[in-house]
This record gives C-alpha cells, sequence and structure tokens, in this order.
C-alpha cells in the first residue's frame, strides 16, 4: 500500500451564468451558427444535407486536430451550458477536446447519429470570463468533427464567485445575501428563517422559493429520516435554487440514526436546477447524495461512511420513464471516501449507472477508499442502456480497502468501472488518474462501445491497469505504470499510449513517489507524485 494522500478541499469556479452576445434562439439562450461572423470552421460549409438551421453547416477536414470556434462575448464571469448539434453519419464515434480561451475545459464524443442527415445535440458545462471567450471543439481522432450545425449557450445561475477556502464549507469570499433562509443545528421549525432567528433544513426547502438561497451554518445536524428536495421543487435554467454551506463554514448532515436500507438515502436530490455546495454528509443507511433530478450542480461535496455508494445519479423510481431519467448534472470538486455495505459488494464512490440519463459529467472529484469501485457506471439488460457520462480531469486510489485498512472480499476494488452486461455506451473518460486500486485501474466491464479513453494515467492497481476485452474505444496518450500484469485493449489504440507489457514507458518517470493532492484557488484538481505536479 502506497503512502496515503494528505486531504485538502476548494472551492470550483461555478458562477452565475451570463448571458451571451447573438441571435437568441429562446430565453436565456443564445445561438451560434457554425457559418455565422462569430465561427470559423476549420473546413468548409456545407449545405449538402438537410435539416440544418441557418443557411449551413460545418464539414471540418478528416483529421486529429479538426476544430470548429465559436467566439462569444460574456458580460460576467461564470458557468456556460453548451449544446452542441451535430450530425455524425458514420458508426464510430468522433472524440474532441473543448478548449475555453486555449485551455481544455472538457471533452466530449459525438456517437454515431445513423445518418448524416439526422441530427444530435451534446451537452455540457464550462466556465466562462468576463469579456471575450473562444470555445473550441478540437478533434482527438483522425477521422475529425462531425459536421457541426449551431452552438446554443444557456444561461444558468447558482455558482459563487470562485473564492477558495481551505477545507470544505461555503466560499469566503460570496457574502450571504439579505433575501437567503437560513438554517442551523440548533434552529426551529417555526424560526423566521433569519440569520439571527435560523430555521431547520426542511422548513427551509419547504419555504424557499425557485431561485431563492438557502445557507446552513456550520456543525452537525443529525437525522433520522431522508432529506427530501422533493419532485417540481425546481429552479430555473436562468437561476439555480442553491444550497450552500455558509461562507466560511462546514455544515454536517450526519444519518447515523438510519439502519442500513435501500430506502435510508441522506440527501435526496428530485428536484432539478439546484446548486449543492460545500456540505457533508455521512452515515446514510443508503446513498449519501441520491441525484434523480436533472440541470443539477453539486459541487465540493463530501460523501462519507455511507452504507451504500457516496453519491449517485439514478431514477427516482421504478416507474419514472427513461425521459426523466437524471441527465446533464455536473459533479464539481467533490470527493467521496470510506462508503461500506455490509455485504461489502455495492458502496461505490461516484456512480452513475442502471437509471441515468445522457449529459452527466464527473470533474474535479476524487474516489478513495471505498468497499467496491470509485466510479461505477454499470448498465444491467433488464433497464439496457444509460447515457453516456463524461468524467475528467479527476482521481480514483486505494479503492476495496477503506482508511482503516479493513476490506470484504465481494467487492469489485476498481477505480473506474466503465459498464455492465455487454451493452455498448460511449462513455469520456479523460484526463483521470487511477492508483493503488484493489482490482482494475480502468476497466470496460463489459460495455461494448465506442468509449474515448484519453490522457488517463494508471499506476499500481493490483490486477491491471487497463482492463478492456471488447468494445471499439478509442485510446489516446494514456499511461500506465507498474500494473500488476499485462494490460489488455481492444480496440483502437495508436502510439501515442504507454500500456504496461511487462515494464514502464519513458512518462512513468514522473510519477515516481508517494501520491498526494488538493484543491487550486480555482478549484482545479492538482495531483502530485514525491511532491510534483503532474497533469495526465
Amino acid at each position: 500500500m502506497r503512502s496515503r494522500p494528505a486531504i485538502a478541499c476548494a472551492v470550483l469556479l461555478a458562477g452565475t451564468l451570463v448571458t451571451l452576445s447573438g441571435t437568441t434562439a429562446h430565453a436565456d439562450t443564445t445561438r451560434y451558427e457554425a457559418e455565422g461572423s462569430s465561427a470559423s470552421c476549420g473546413g468548409s460549409i456545407e449545405n449538402e444535407w438537410p435539416g440544418y438551421s441557418g443557411s449551413g453547416f460545418c464539414d471540418t477536414e478528416n483529421e486529429r486536430g479538426a476544430h470548429v470556434r465559436f467566439d462569444v462575448d460574456a458580460p460576467a464571469s461564470g458557468t456556460a451550458t453548451l449544446t452542441l448539434r451535430f450530425a455524425n453519419g458514420t458508426s464510430s464515434a468522433r472524440p474532441a477536446d473543448v478548449l475555453v480561451n486555449g485551455s481544455r475545459a472538457a471533452s466530449v464524443s459525438f456517437e454515431g447519429t445513423g445518418a448524416w442527415d439526422r441530427w444530435a445535440t451534446k451537452t455540457l458545462t464550462v466556465q466562462l470570463s468576463a469579456g471575450a471567450n473562444t470555445i473550441r471543439f478540437d478533434s482527438t481522432g483522425s477521422q475529425g468533427m462531425p459536421n457541426v450545425d449551431h452552438l446554443d449557450v444557456e444561461v444558468s445561475g447558482g455558482g459563487d464567485d470562485g473564492g477558495g477556502d481551505d477545507g470544505g464549507g461555503g466560499d469566503d469570499g460570496n457574502p450571504p445575501t439579505a433575501s437567503a433562509l437560513y438554517v442551523a443545528p440548533g434552529g426551529s421549525a417555526g424560526a423566521d428563517g433569519t440569520e439571527s432567528d435560523p430555521t431547520t433544513l426542511t422548513s427551509a426547502i419547504d419555504r424557499i422559493e425557485s431561485g431563492g438561497t438557502i445557507y446552513m451554518r456550520g456543525g452537525t445536524y443529525s437525522f433520522s429520516e431522508t432529506v427530501t428536495i422533493p419532485l417540481g421543487d425546481d429552479g430555473t435554467a436562468g437561476d439555480r435554487t442553491e444550497l450552500s454551506a455558509y461562507p466560511g463554514e462546514t455544515p454536517v448532515l450526519d444519518f447515523s440514526a438510519q439502519s442500513e436500507d435501500s430506502s435510508n438515502r441522506g440527501l435526496a436530490l428530485d428536484a432539478s436546477y439546484w446548486h449543492v455546495n460545500g456540505i457533508v454528509v455521512e452515515h446514510a443507511g443508503d446513498n449519501g447524495i441520491f441525484v434523480s433530478g436533472s440541470h443539477n450542480v453539486v459541487e465540493r461535496t463530501v460523501t462519507r461512511f455511507n452504507r451504500d455508494t457516496g453519491l449517485q445519479l439514478s431514477r427516482r423510481l421504478s416507474s419514472t420513464p427513461e425521459s426523466d431519467w437524471p441527465s446533464h448534472n455536473l459533479i464539481l470538486s467533490a470527493e467521496s471516501h470510506d462508503n461500506a455495505d455490509s455485504d461489502g459488494e455495492d458502496a461505490d464512490g461516484f456512480a452513475a449507472k442502471l437509471t441515468s440519463g445522457p449529459g452527466n459529467v464527473f470533474r474535479y472529484a476524487v474516489a478513495h477508499n471505498n468497499i467496491d469501485d470509485g466510479w461505477d457506471l454499470y448498465t444491467k439488460s433488464e433497464t439496457g442502456p444509460i447515457g453516456a457520462v463524461t468524467v475528467e480531469d479527476s482521481l480514483a486510489y486505494e479503492n476495496g480497502v477503506l482508511s482503516d485498512g479493513s476490506q470484504a472480499g465481494n467487492g469489485d476494488r476498481n477505480g473506474f468501472k466503465l459498464g455492465g452486461e455487454n451493452i455498448g455506451v460511449d462513455h469520456v473518460i479523460t484526463g483521470n488518474i487511477a492508483y493503488d486500486n484493489g482490482k482494475h485501474g480502468f476497466t470496460y466491464n463489459r460495455n461494448t462501445g465506442s468509449m474515448a479513453v484519453s490522457d488517463n494515467v494508471s499506476i499500481g492497481n493490483e490486477e491491471r491497469n487497463f482492463n478492456f476485452d471488447g468494445g471499439s474505444s478509442v485510446f489516446r496518450n494514456n499511461t500506465s505504470c507498474d500494473s500488476g500484469s499485462n494490460d489488455r485493449i481492444i480496440g483502437s489504440a495508436d502510439g501515442s499510449n504507454q500500456f504496461w507489457s511487462g515494464s514502464n514507458g519513458s512518462r512513468c518517470s514522473s510519477y515516481d513517489g508517494g501520491l498526494d493532492w488538493s484543491y487550486a484557488s480555482d478549484g482545479t484538481l492538482v495531483v502530485t507524485f514525491g511532491g510534483r505536479r503532474v497533469t495526465p
């Protein structure tokens, strides 16, 4: 077992979304046509295939690095939801990096749409700066980009100003507003909910108006029943409802009074367009945080010592239609550790599995010392494929063994488990690190789809660093060091990868020494080996 890292957290930038210049498509959304003056196409503007908006679409060159760029102007910094309309008439996914102002902000995989005149959309969330911004989609595969029709930039609220702190809790630089509701461990249900007369969390959730803010004072809140943010109590795309730690303080939701049971979750986020920020959820009888709503941001949370997966995205009820599965949620700078069920085979750090919809993203997240897997994207035949998930710039280490050294023989013990039951889903897995997990670092787990697996590092995992025995995934620039046995790769893998087949490649010298991690002041995940910062 390698040295354990010091635990540290910080705020991720997630400011209020801003309205951008351009042609308005609908309220709080701006549309940028690929053939318009605010866009640049690394190819040609064509009109061969019908169904596009505007006067044409961008057809890029069929090569790595082919791109389409959009210029936007933001009057303030904040978080923007991007929806790109595209067509991919081939059967292979086309992966791409998303660069914002020259820096990689996300990765995305554009799946085949069945024909060039069948258009689809891909949604993701990025940070924009005040003033001029460039948003560029760069192909990372040899086939180039899909045909691109337009980019919609949707306004969304409920972020913070990006000020940092040193250990969870609220944003030090964002003062509470007079109109907010305040809760405290000693609050009462009938209180006014002011800073001087705080109420309870459940009362505040009942009372809060759409777009309002609930501030939780620091301390321990003891619960015996699930705290639910109900279906239908939604914020809006332009103004998310906030549940936030009071600046500089850390509220802990303690569900120790619950027995282990699938109905005994901690915080259940059934609503949509909420921003949950800076809270700790522990000792729930099932999931710590369960998300069944859509378009939520869950930021700087810690889920620990729960008796199922720490933070999970799945449908609310067995009767929930697939169209209402949780979609387009963003998990930012979240930590999940030491979650363990009595059987030792279900409690992961993070999961979007079984019944989750498209567009869910995990970014700058850390899963460690969970009894089962760090990430679980499992699918089963009864419910079919889930929506494609993006996991980027995240870390999974020492899963399968709890922090106290105990373990259970039934756990899968993988860092990133990416599928199940021979069902193909085209996930995007990029910029992640898997370290010292009890089985595989990254495993396809019978996902027969075409995943985009790029810029990942896998080190010292017990069985294999990379285990992909099927599917047609695309592997680029991955690094494998000190694997328990030779990596297994089926798919498209070129010479940019350094997989392990008995010895380390040249890049492994960058990963000598003990692992440590923290969050930078801007919320990005900082990982070091032997005191040296590394970037996969």
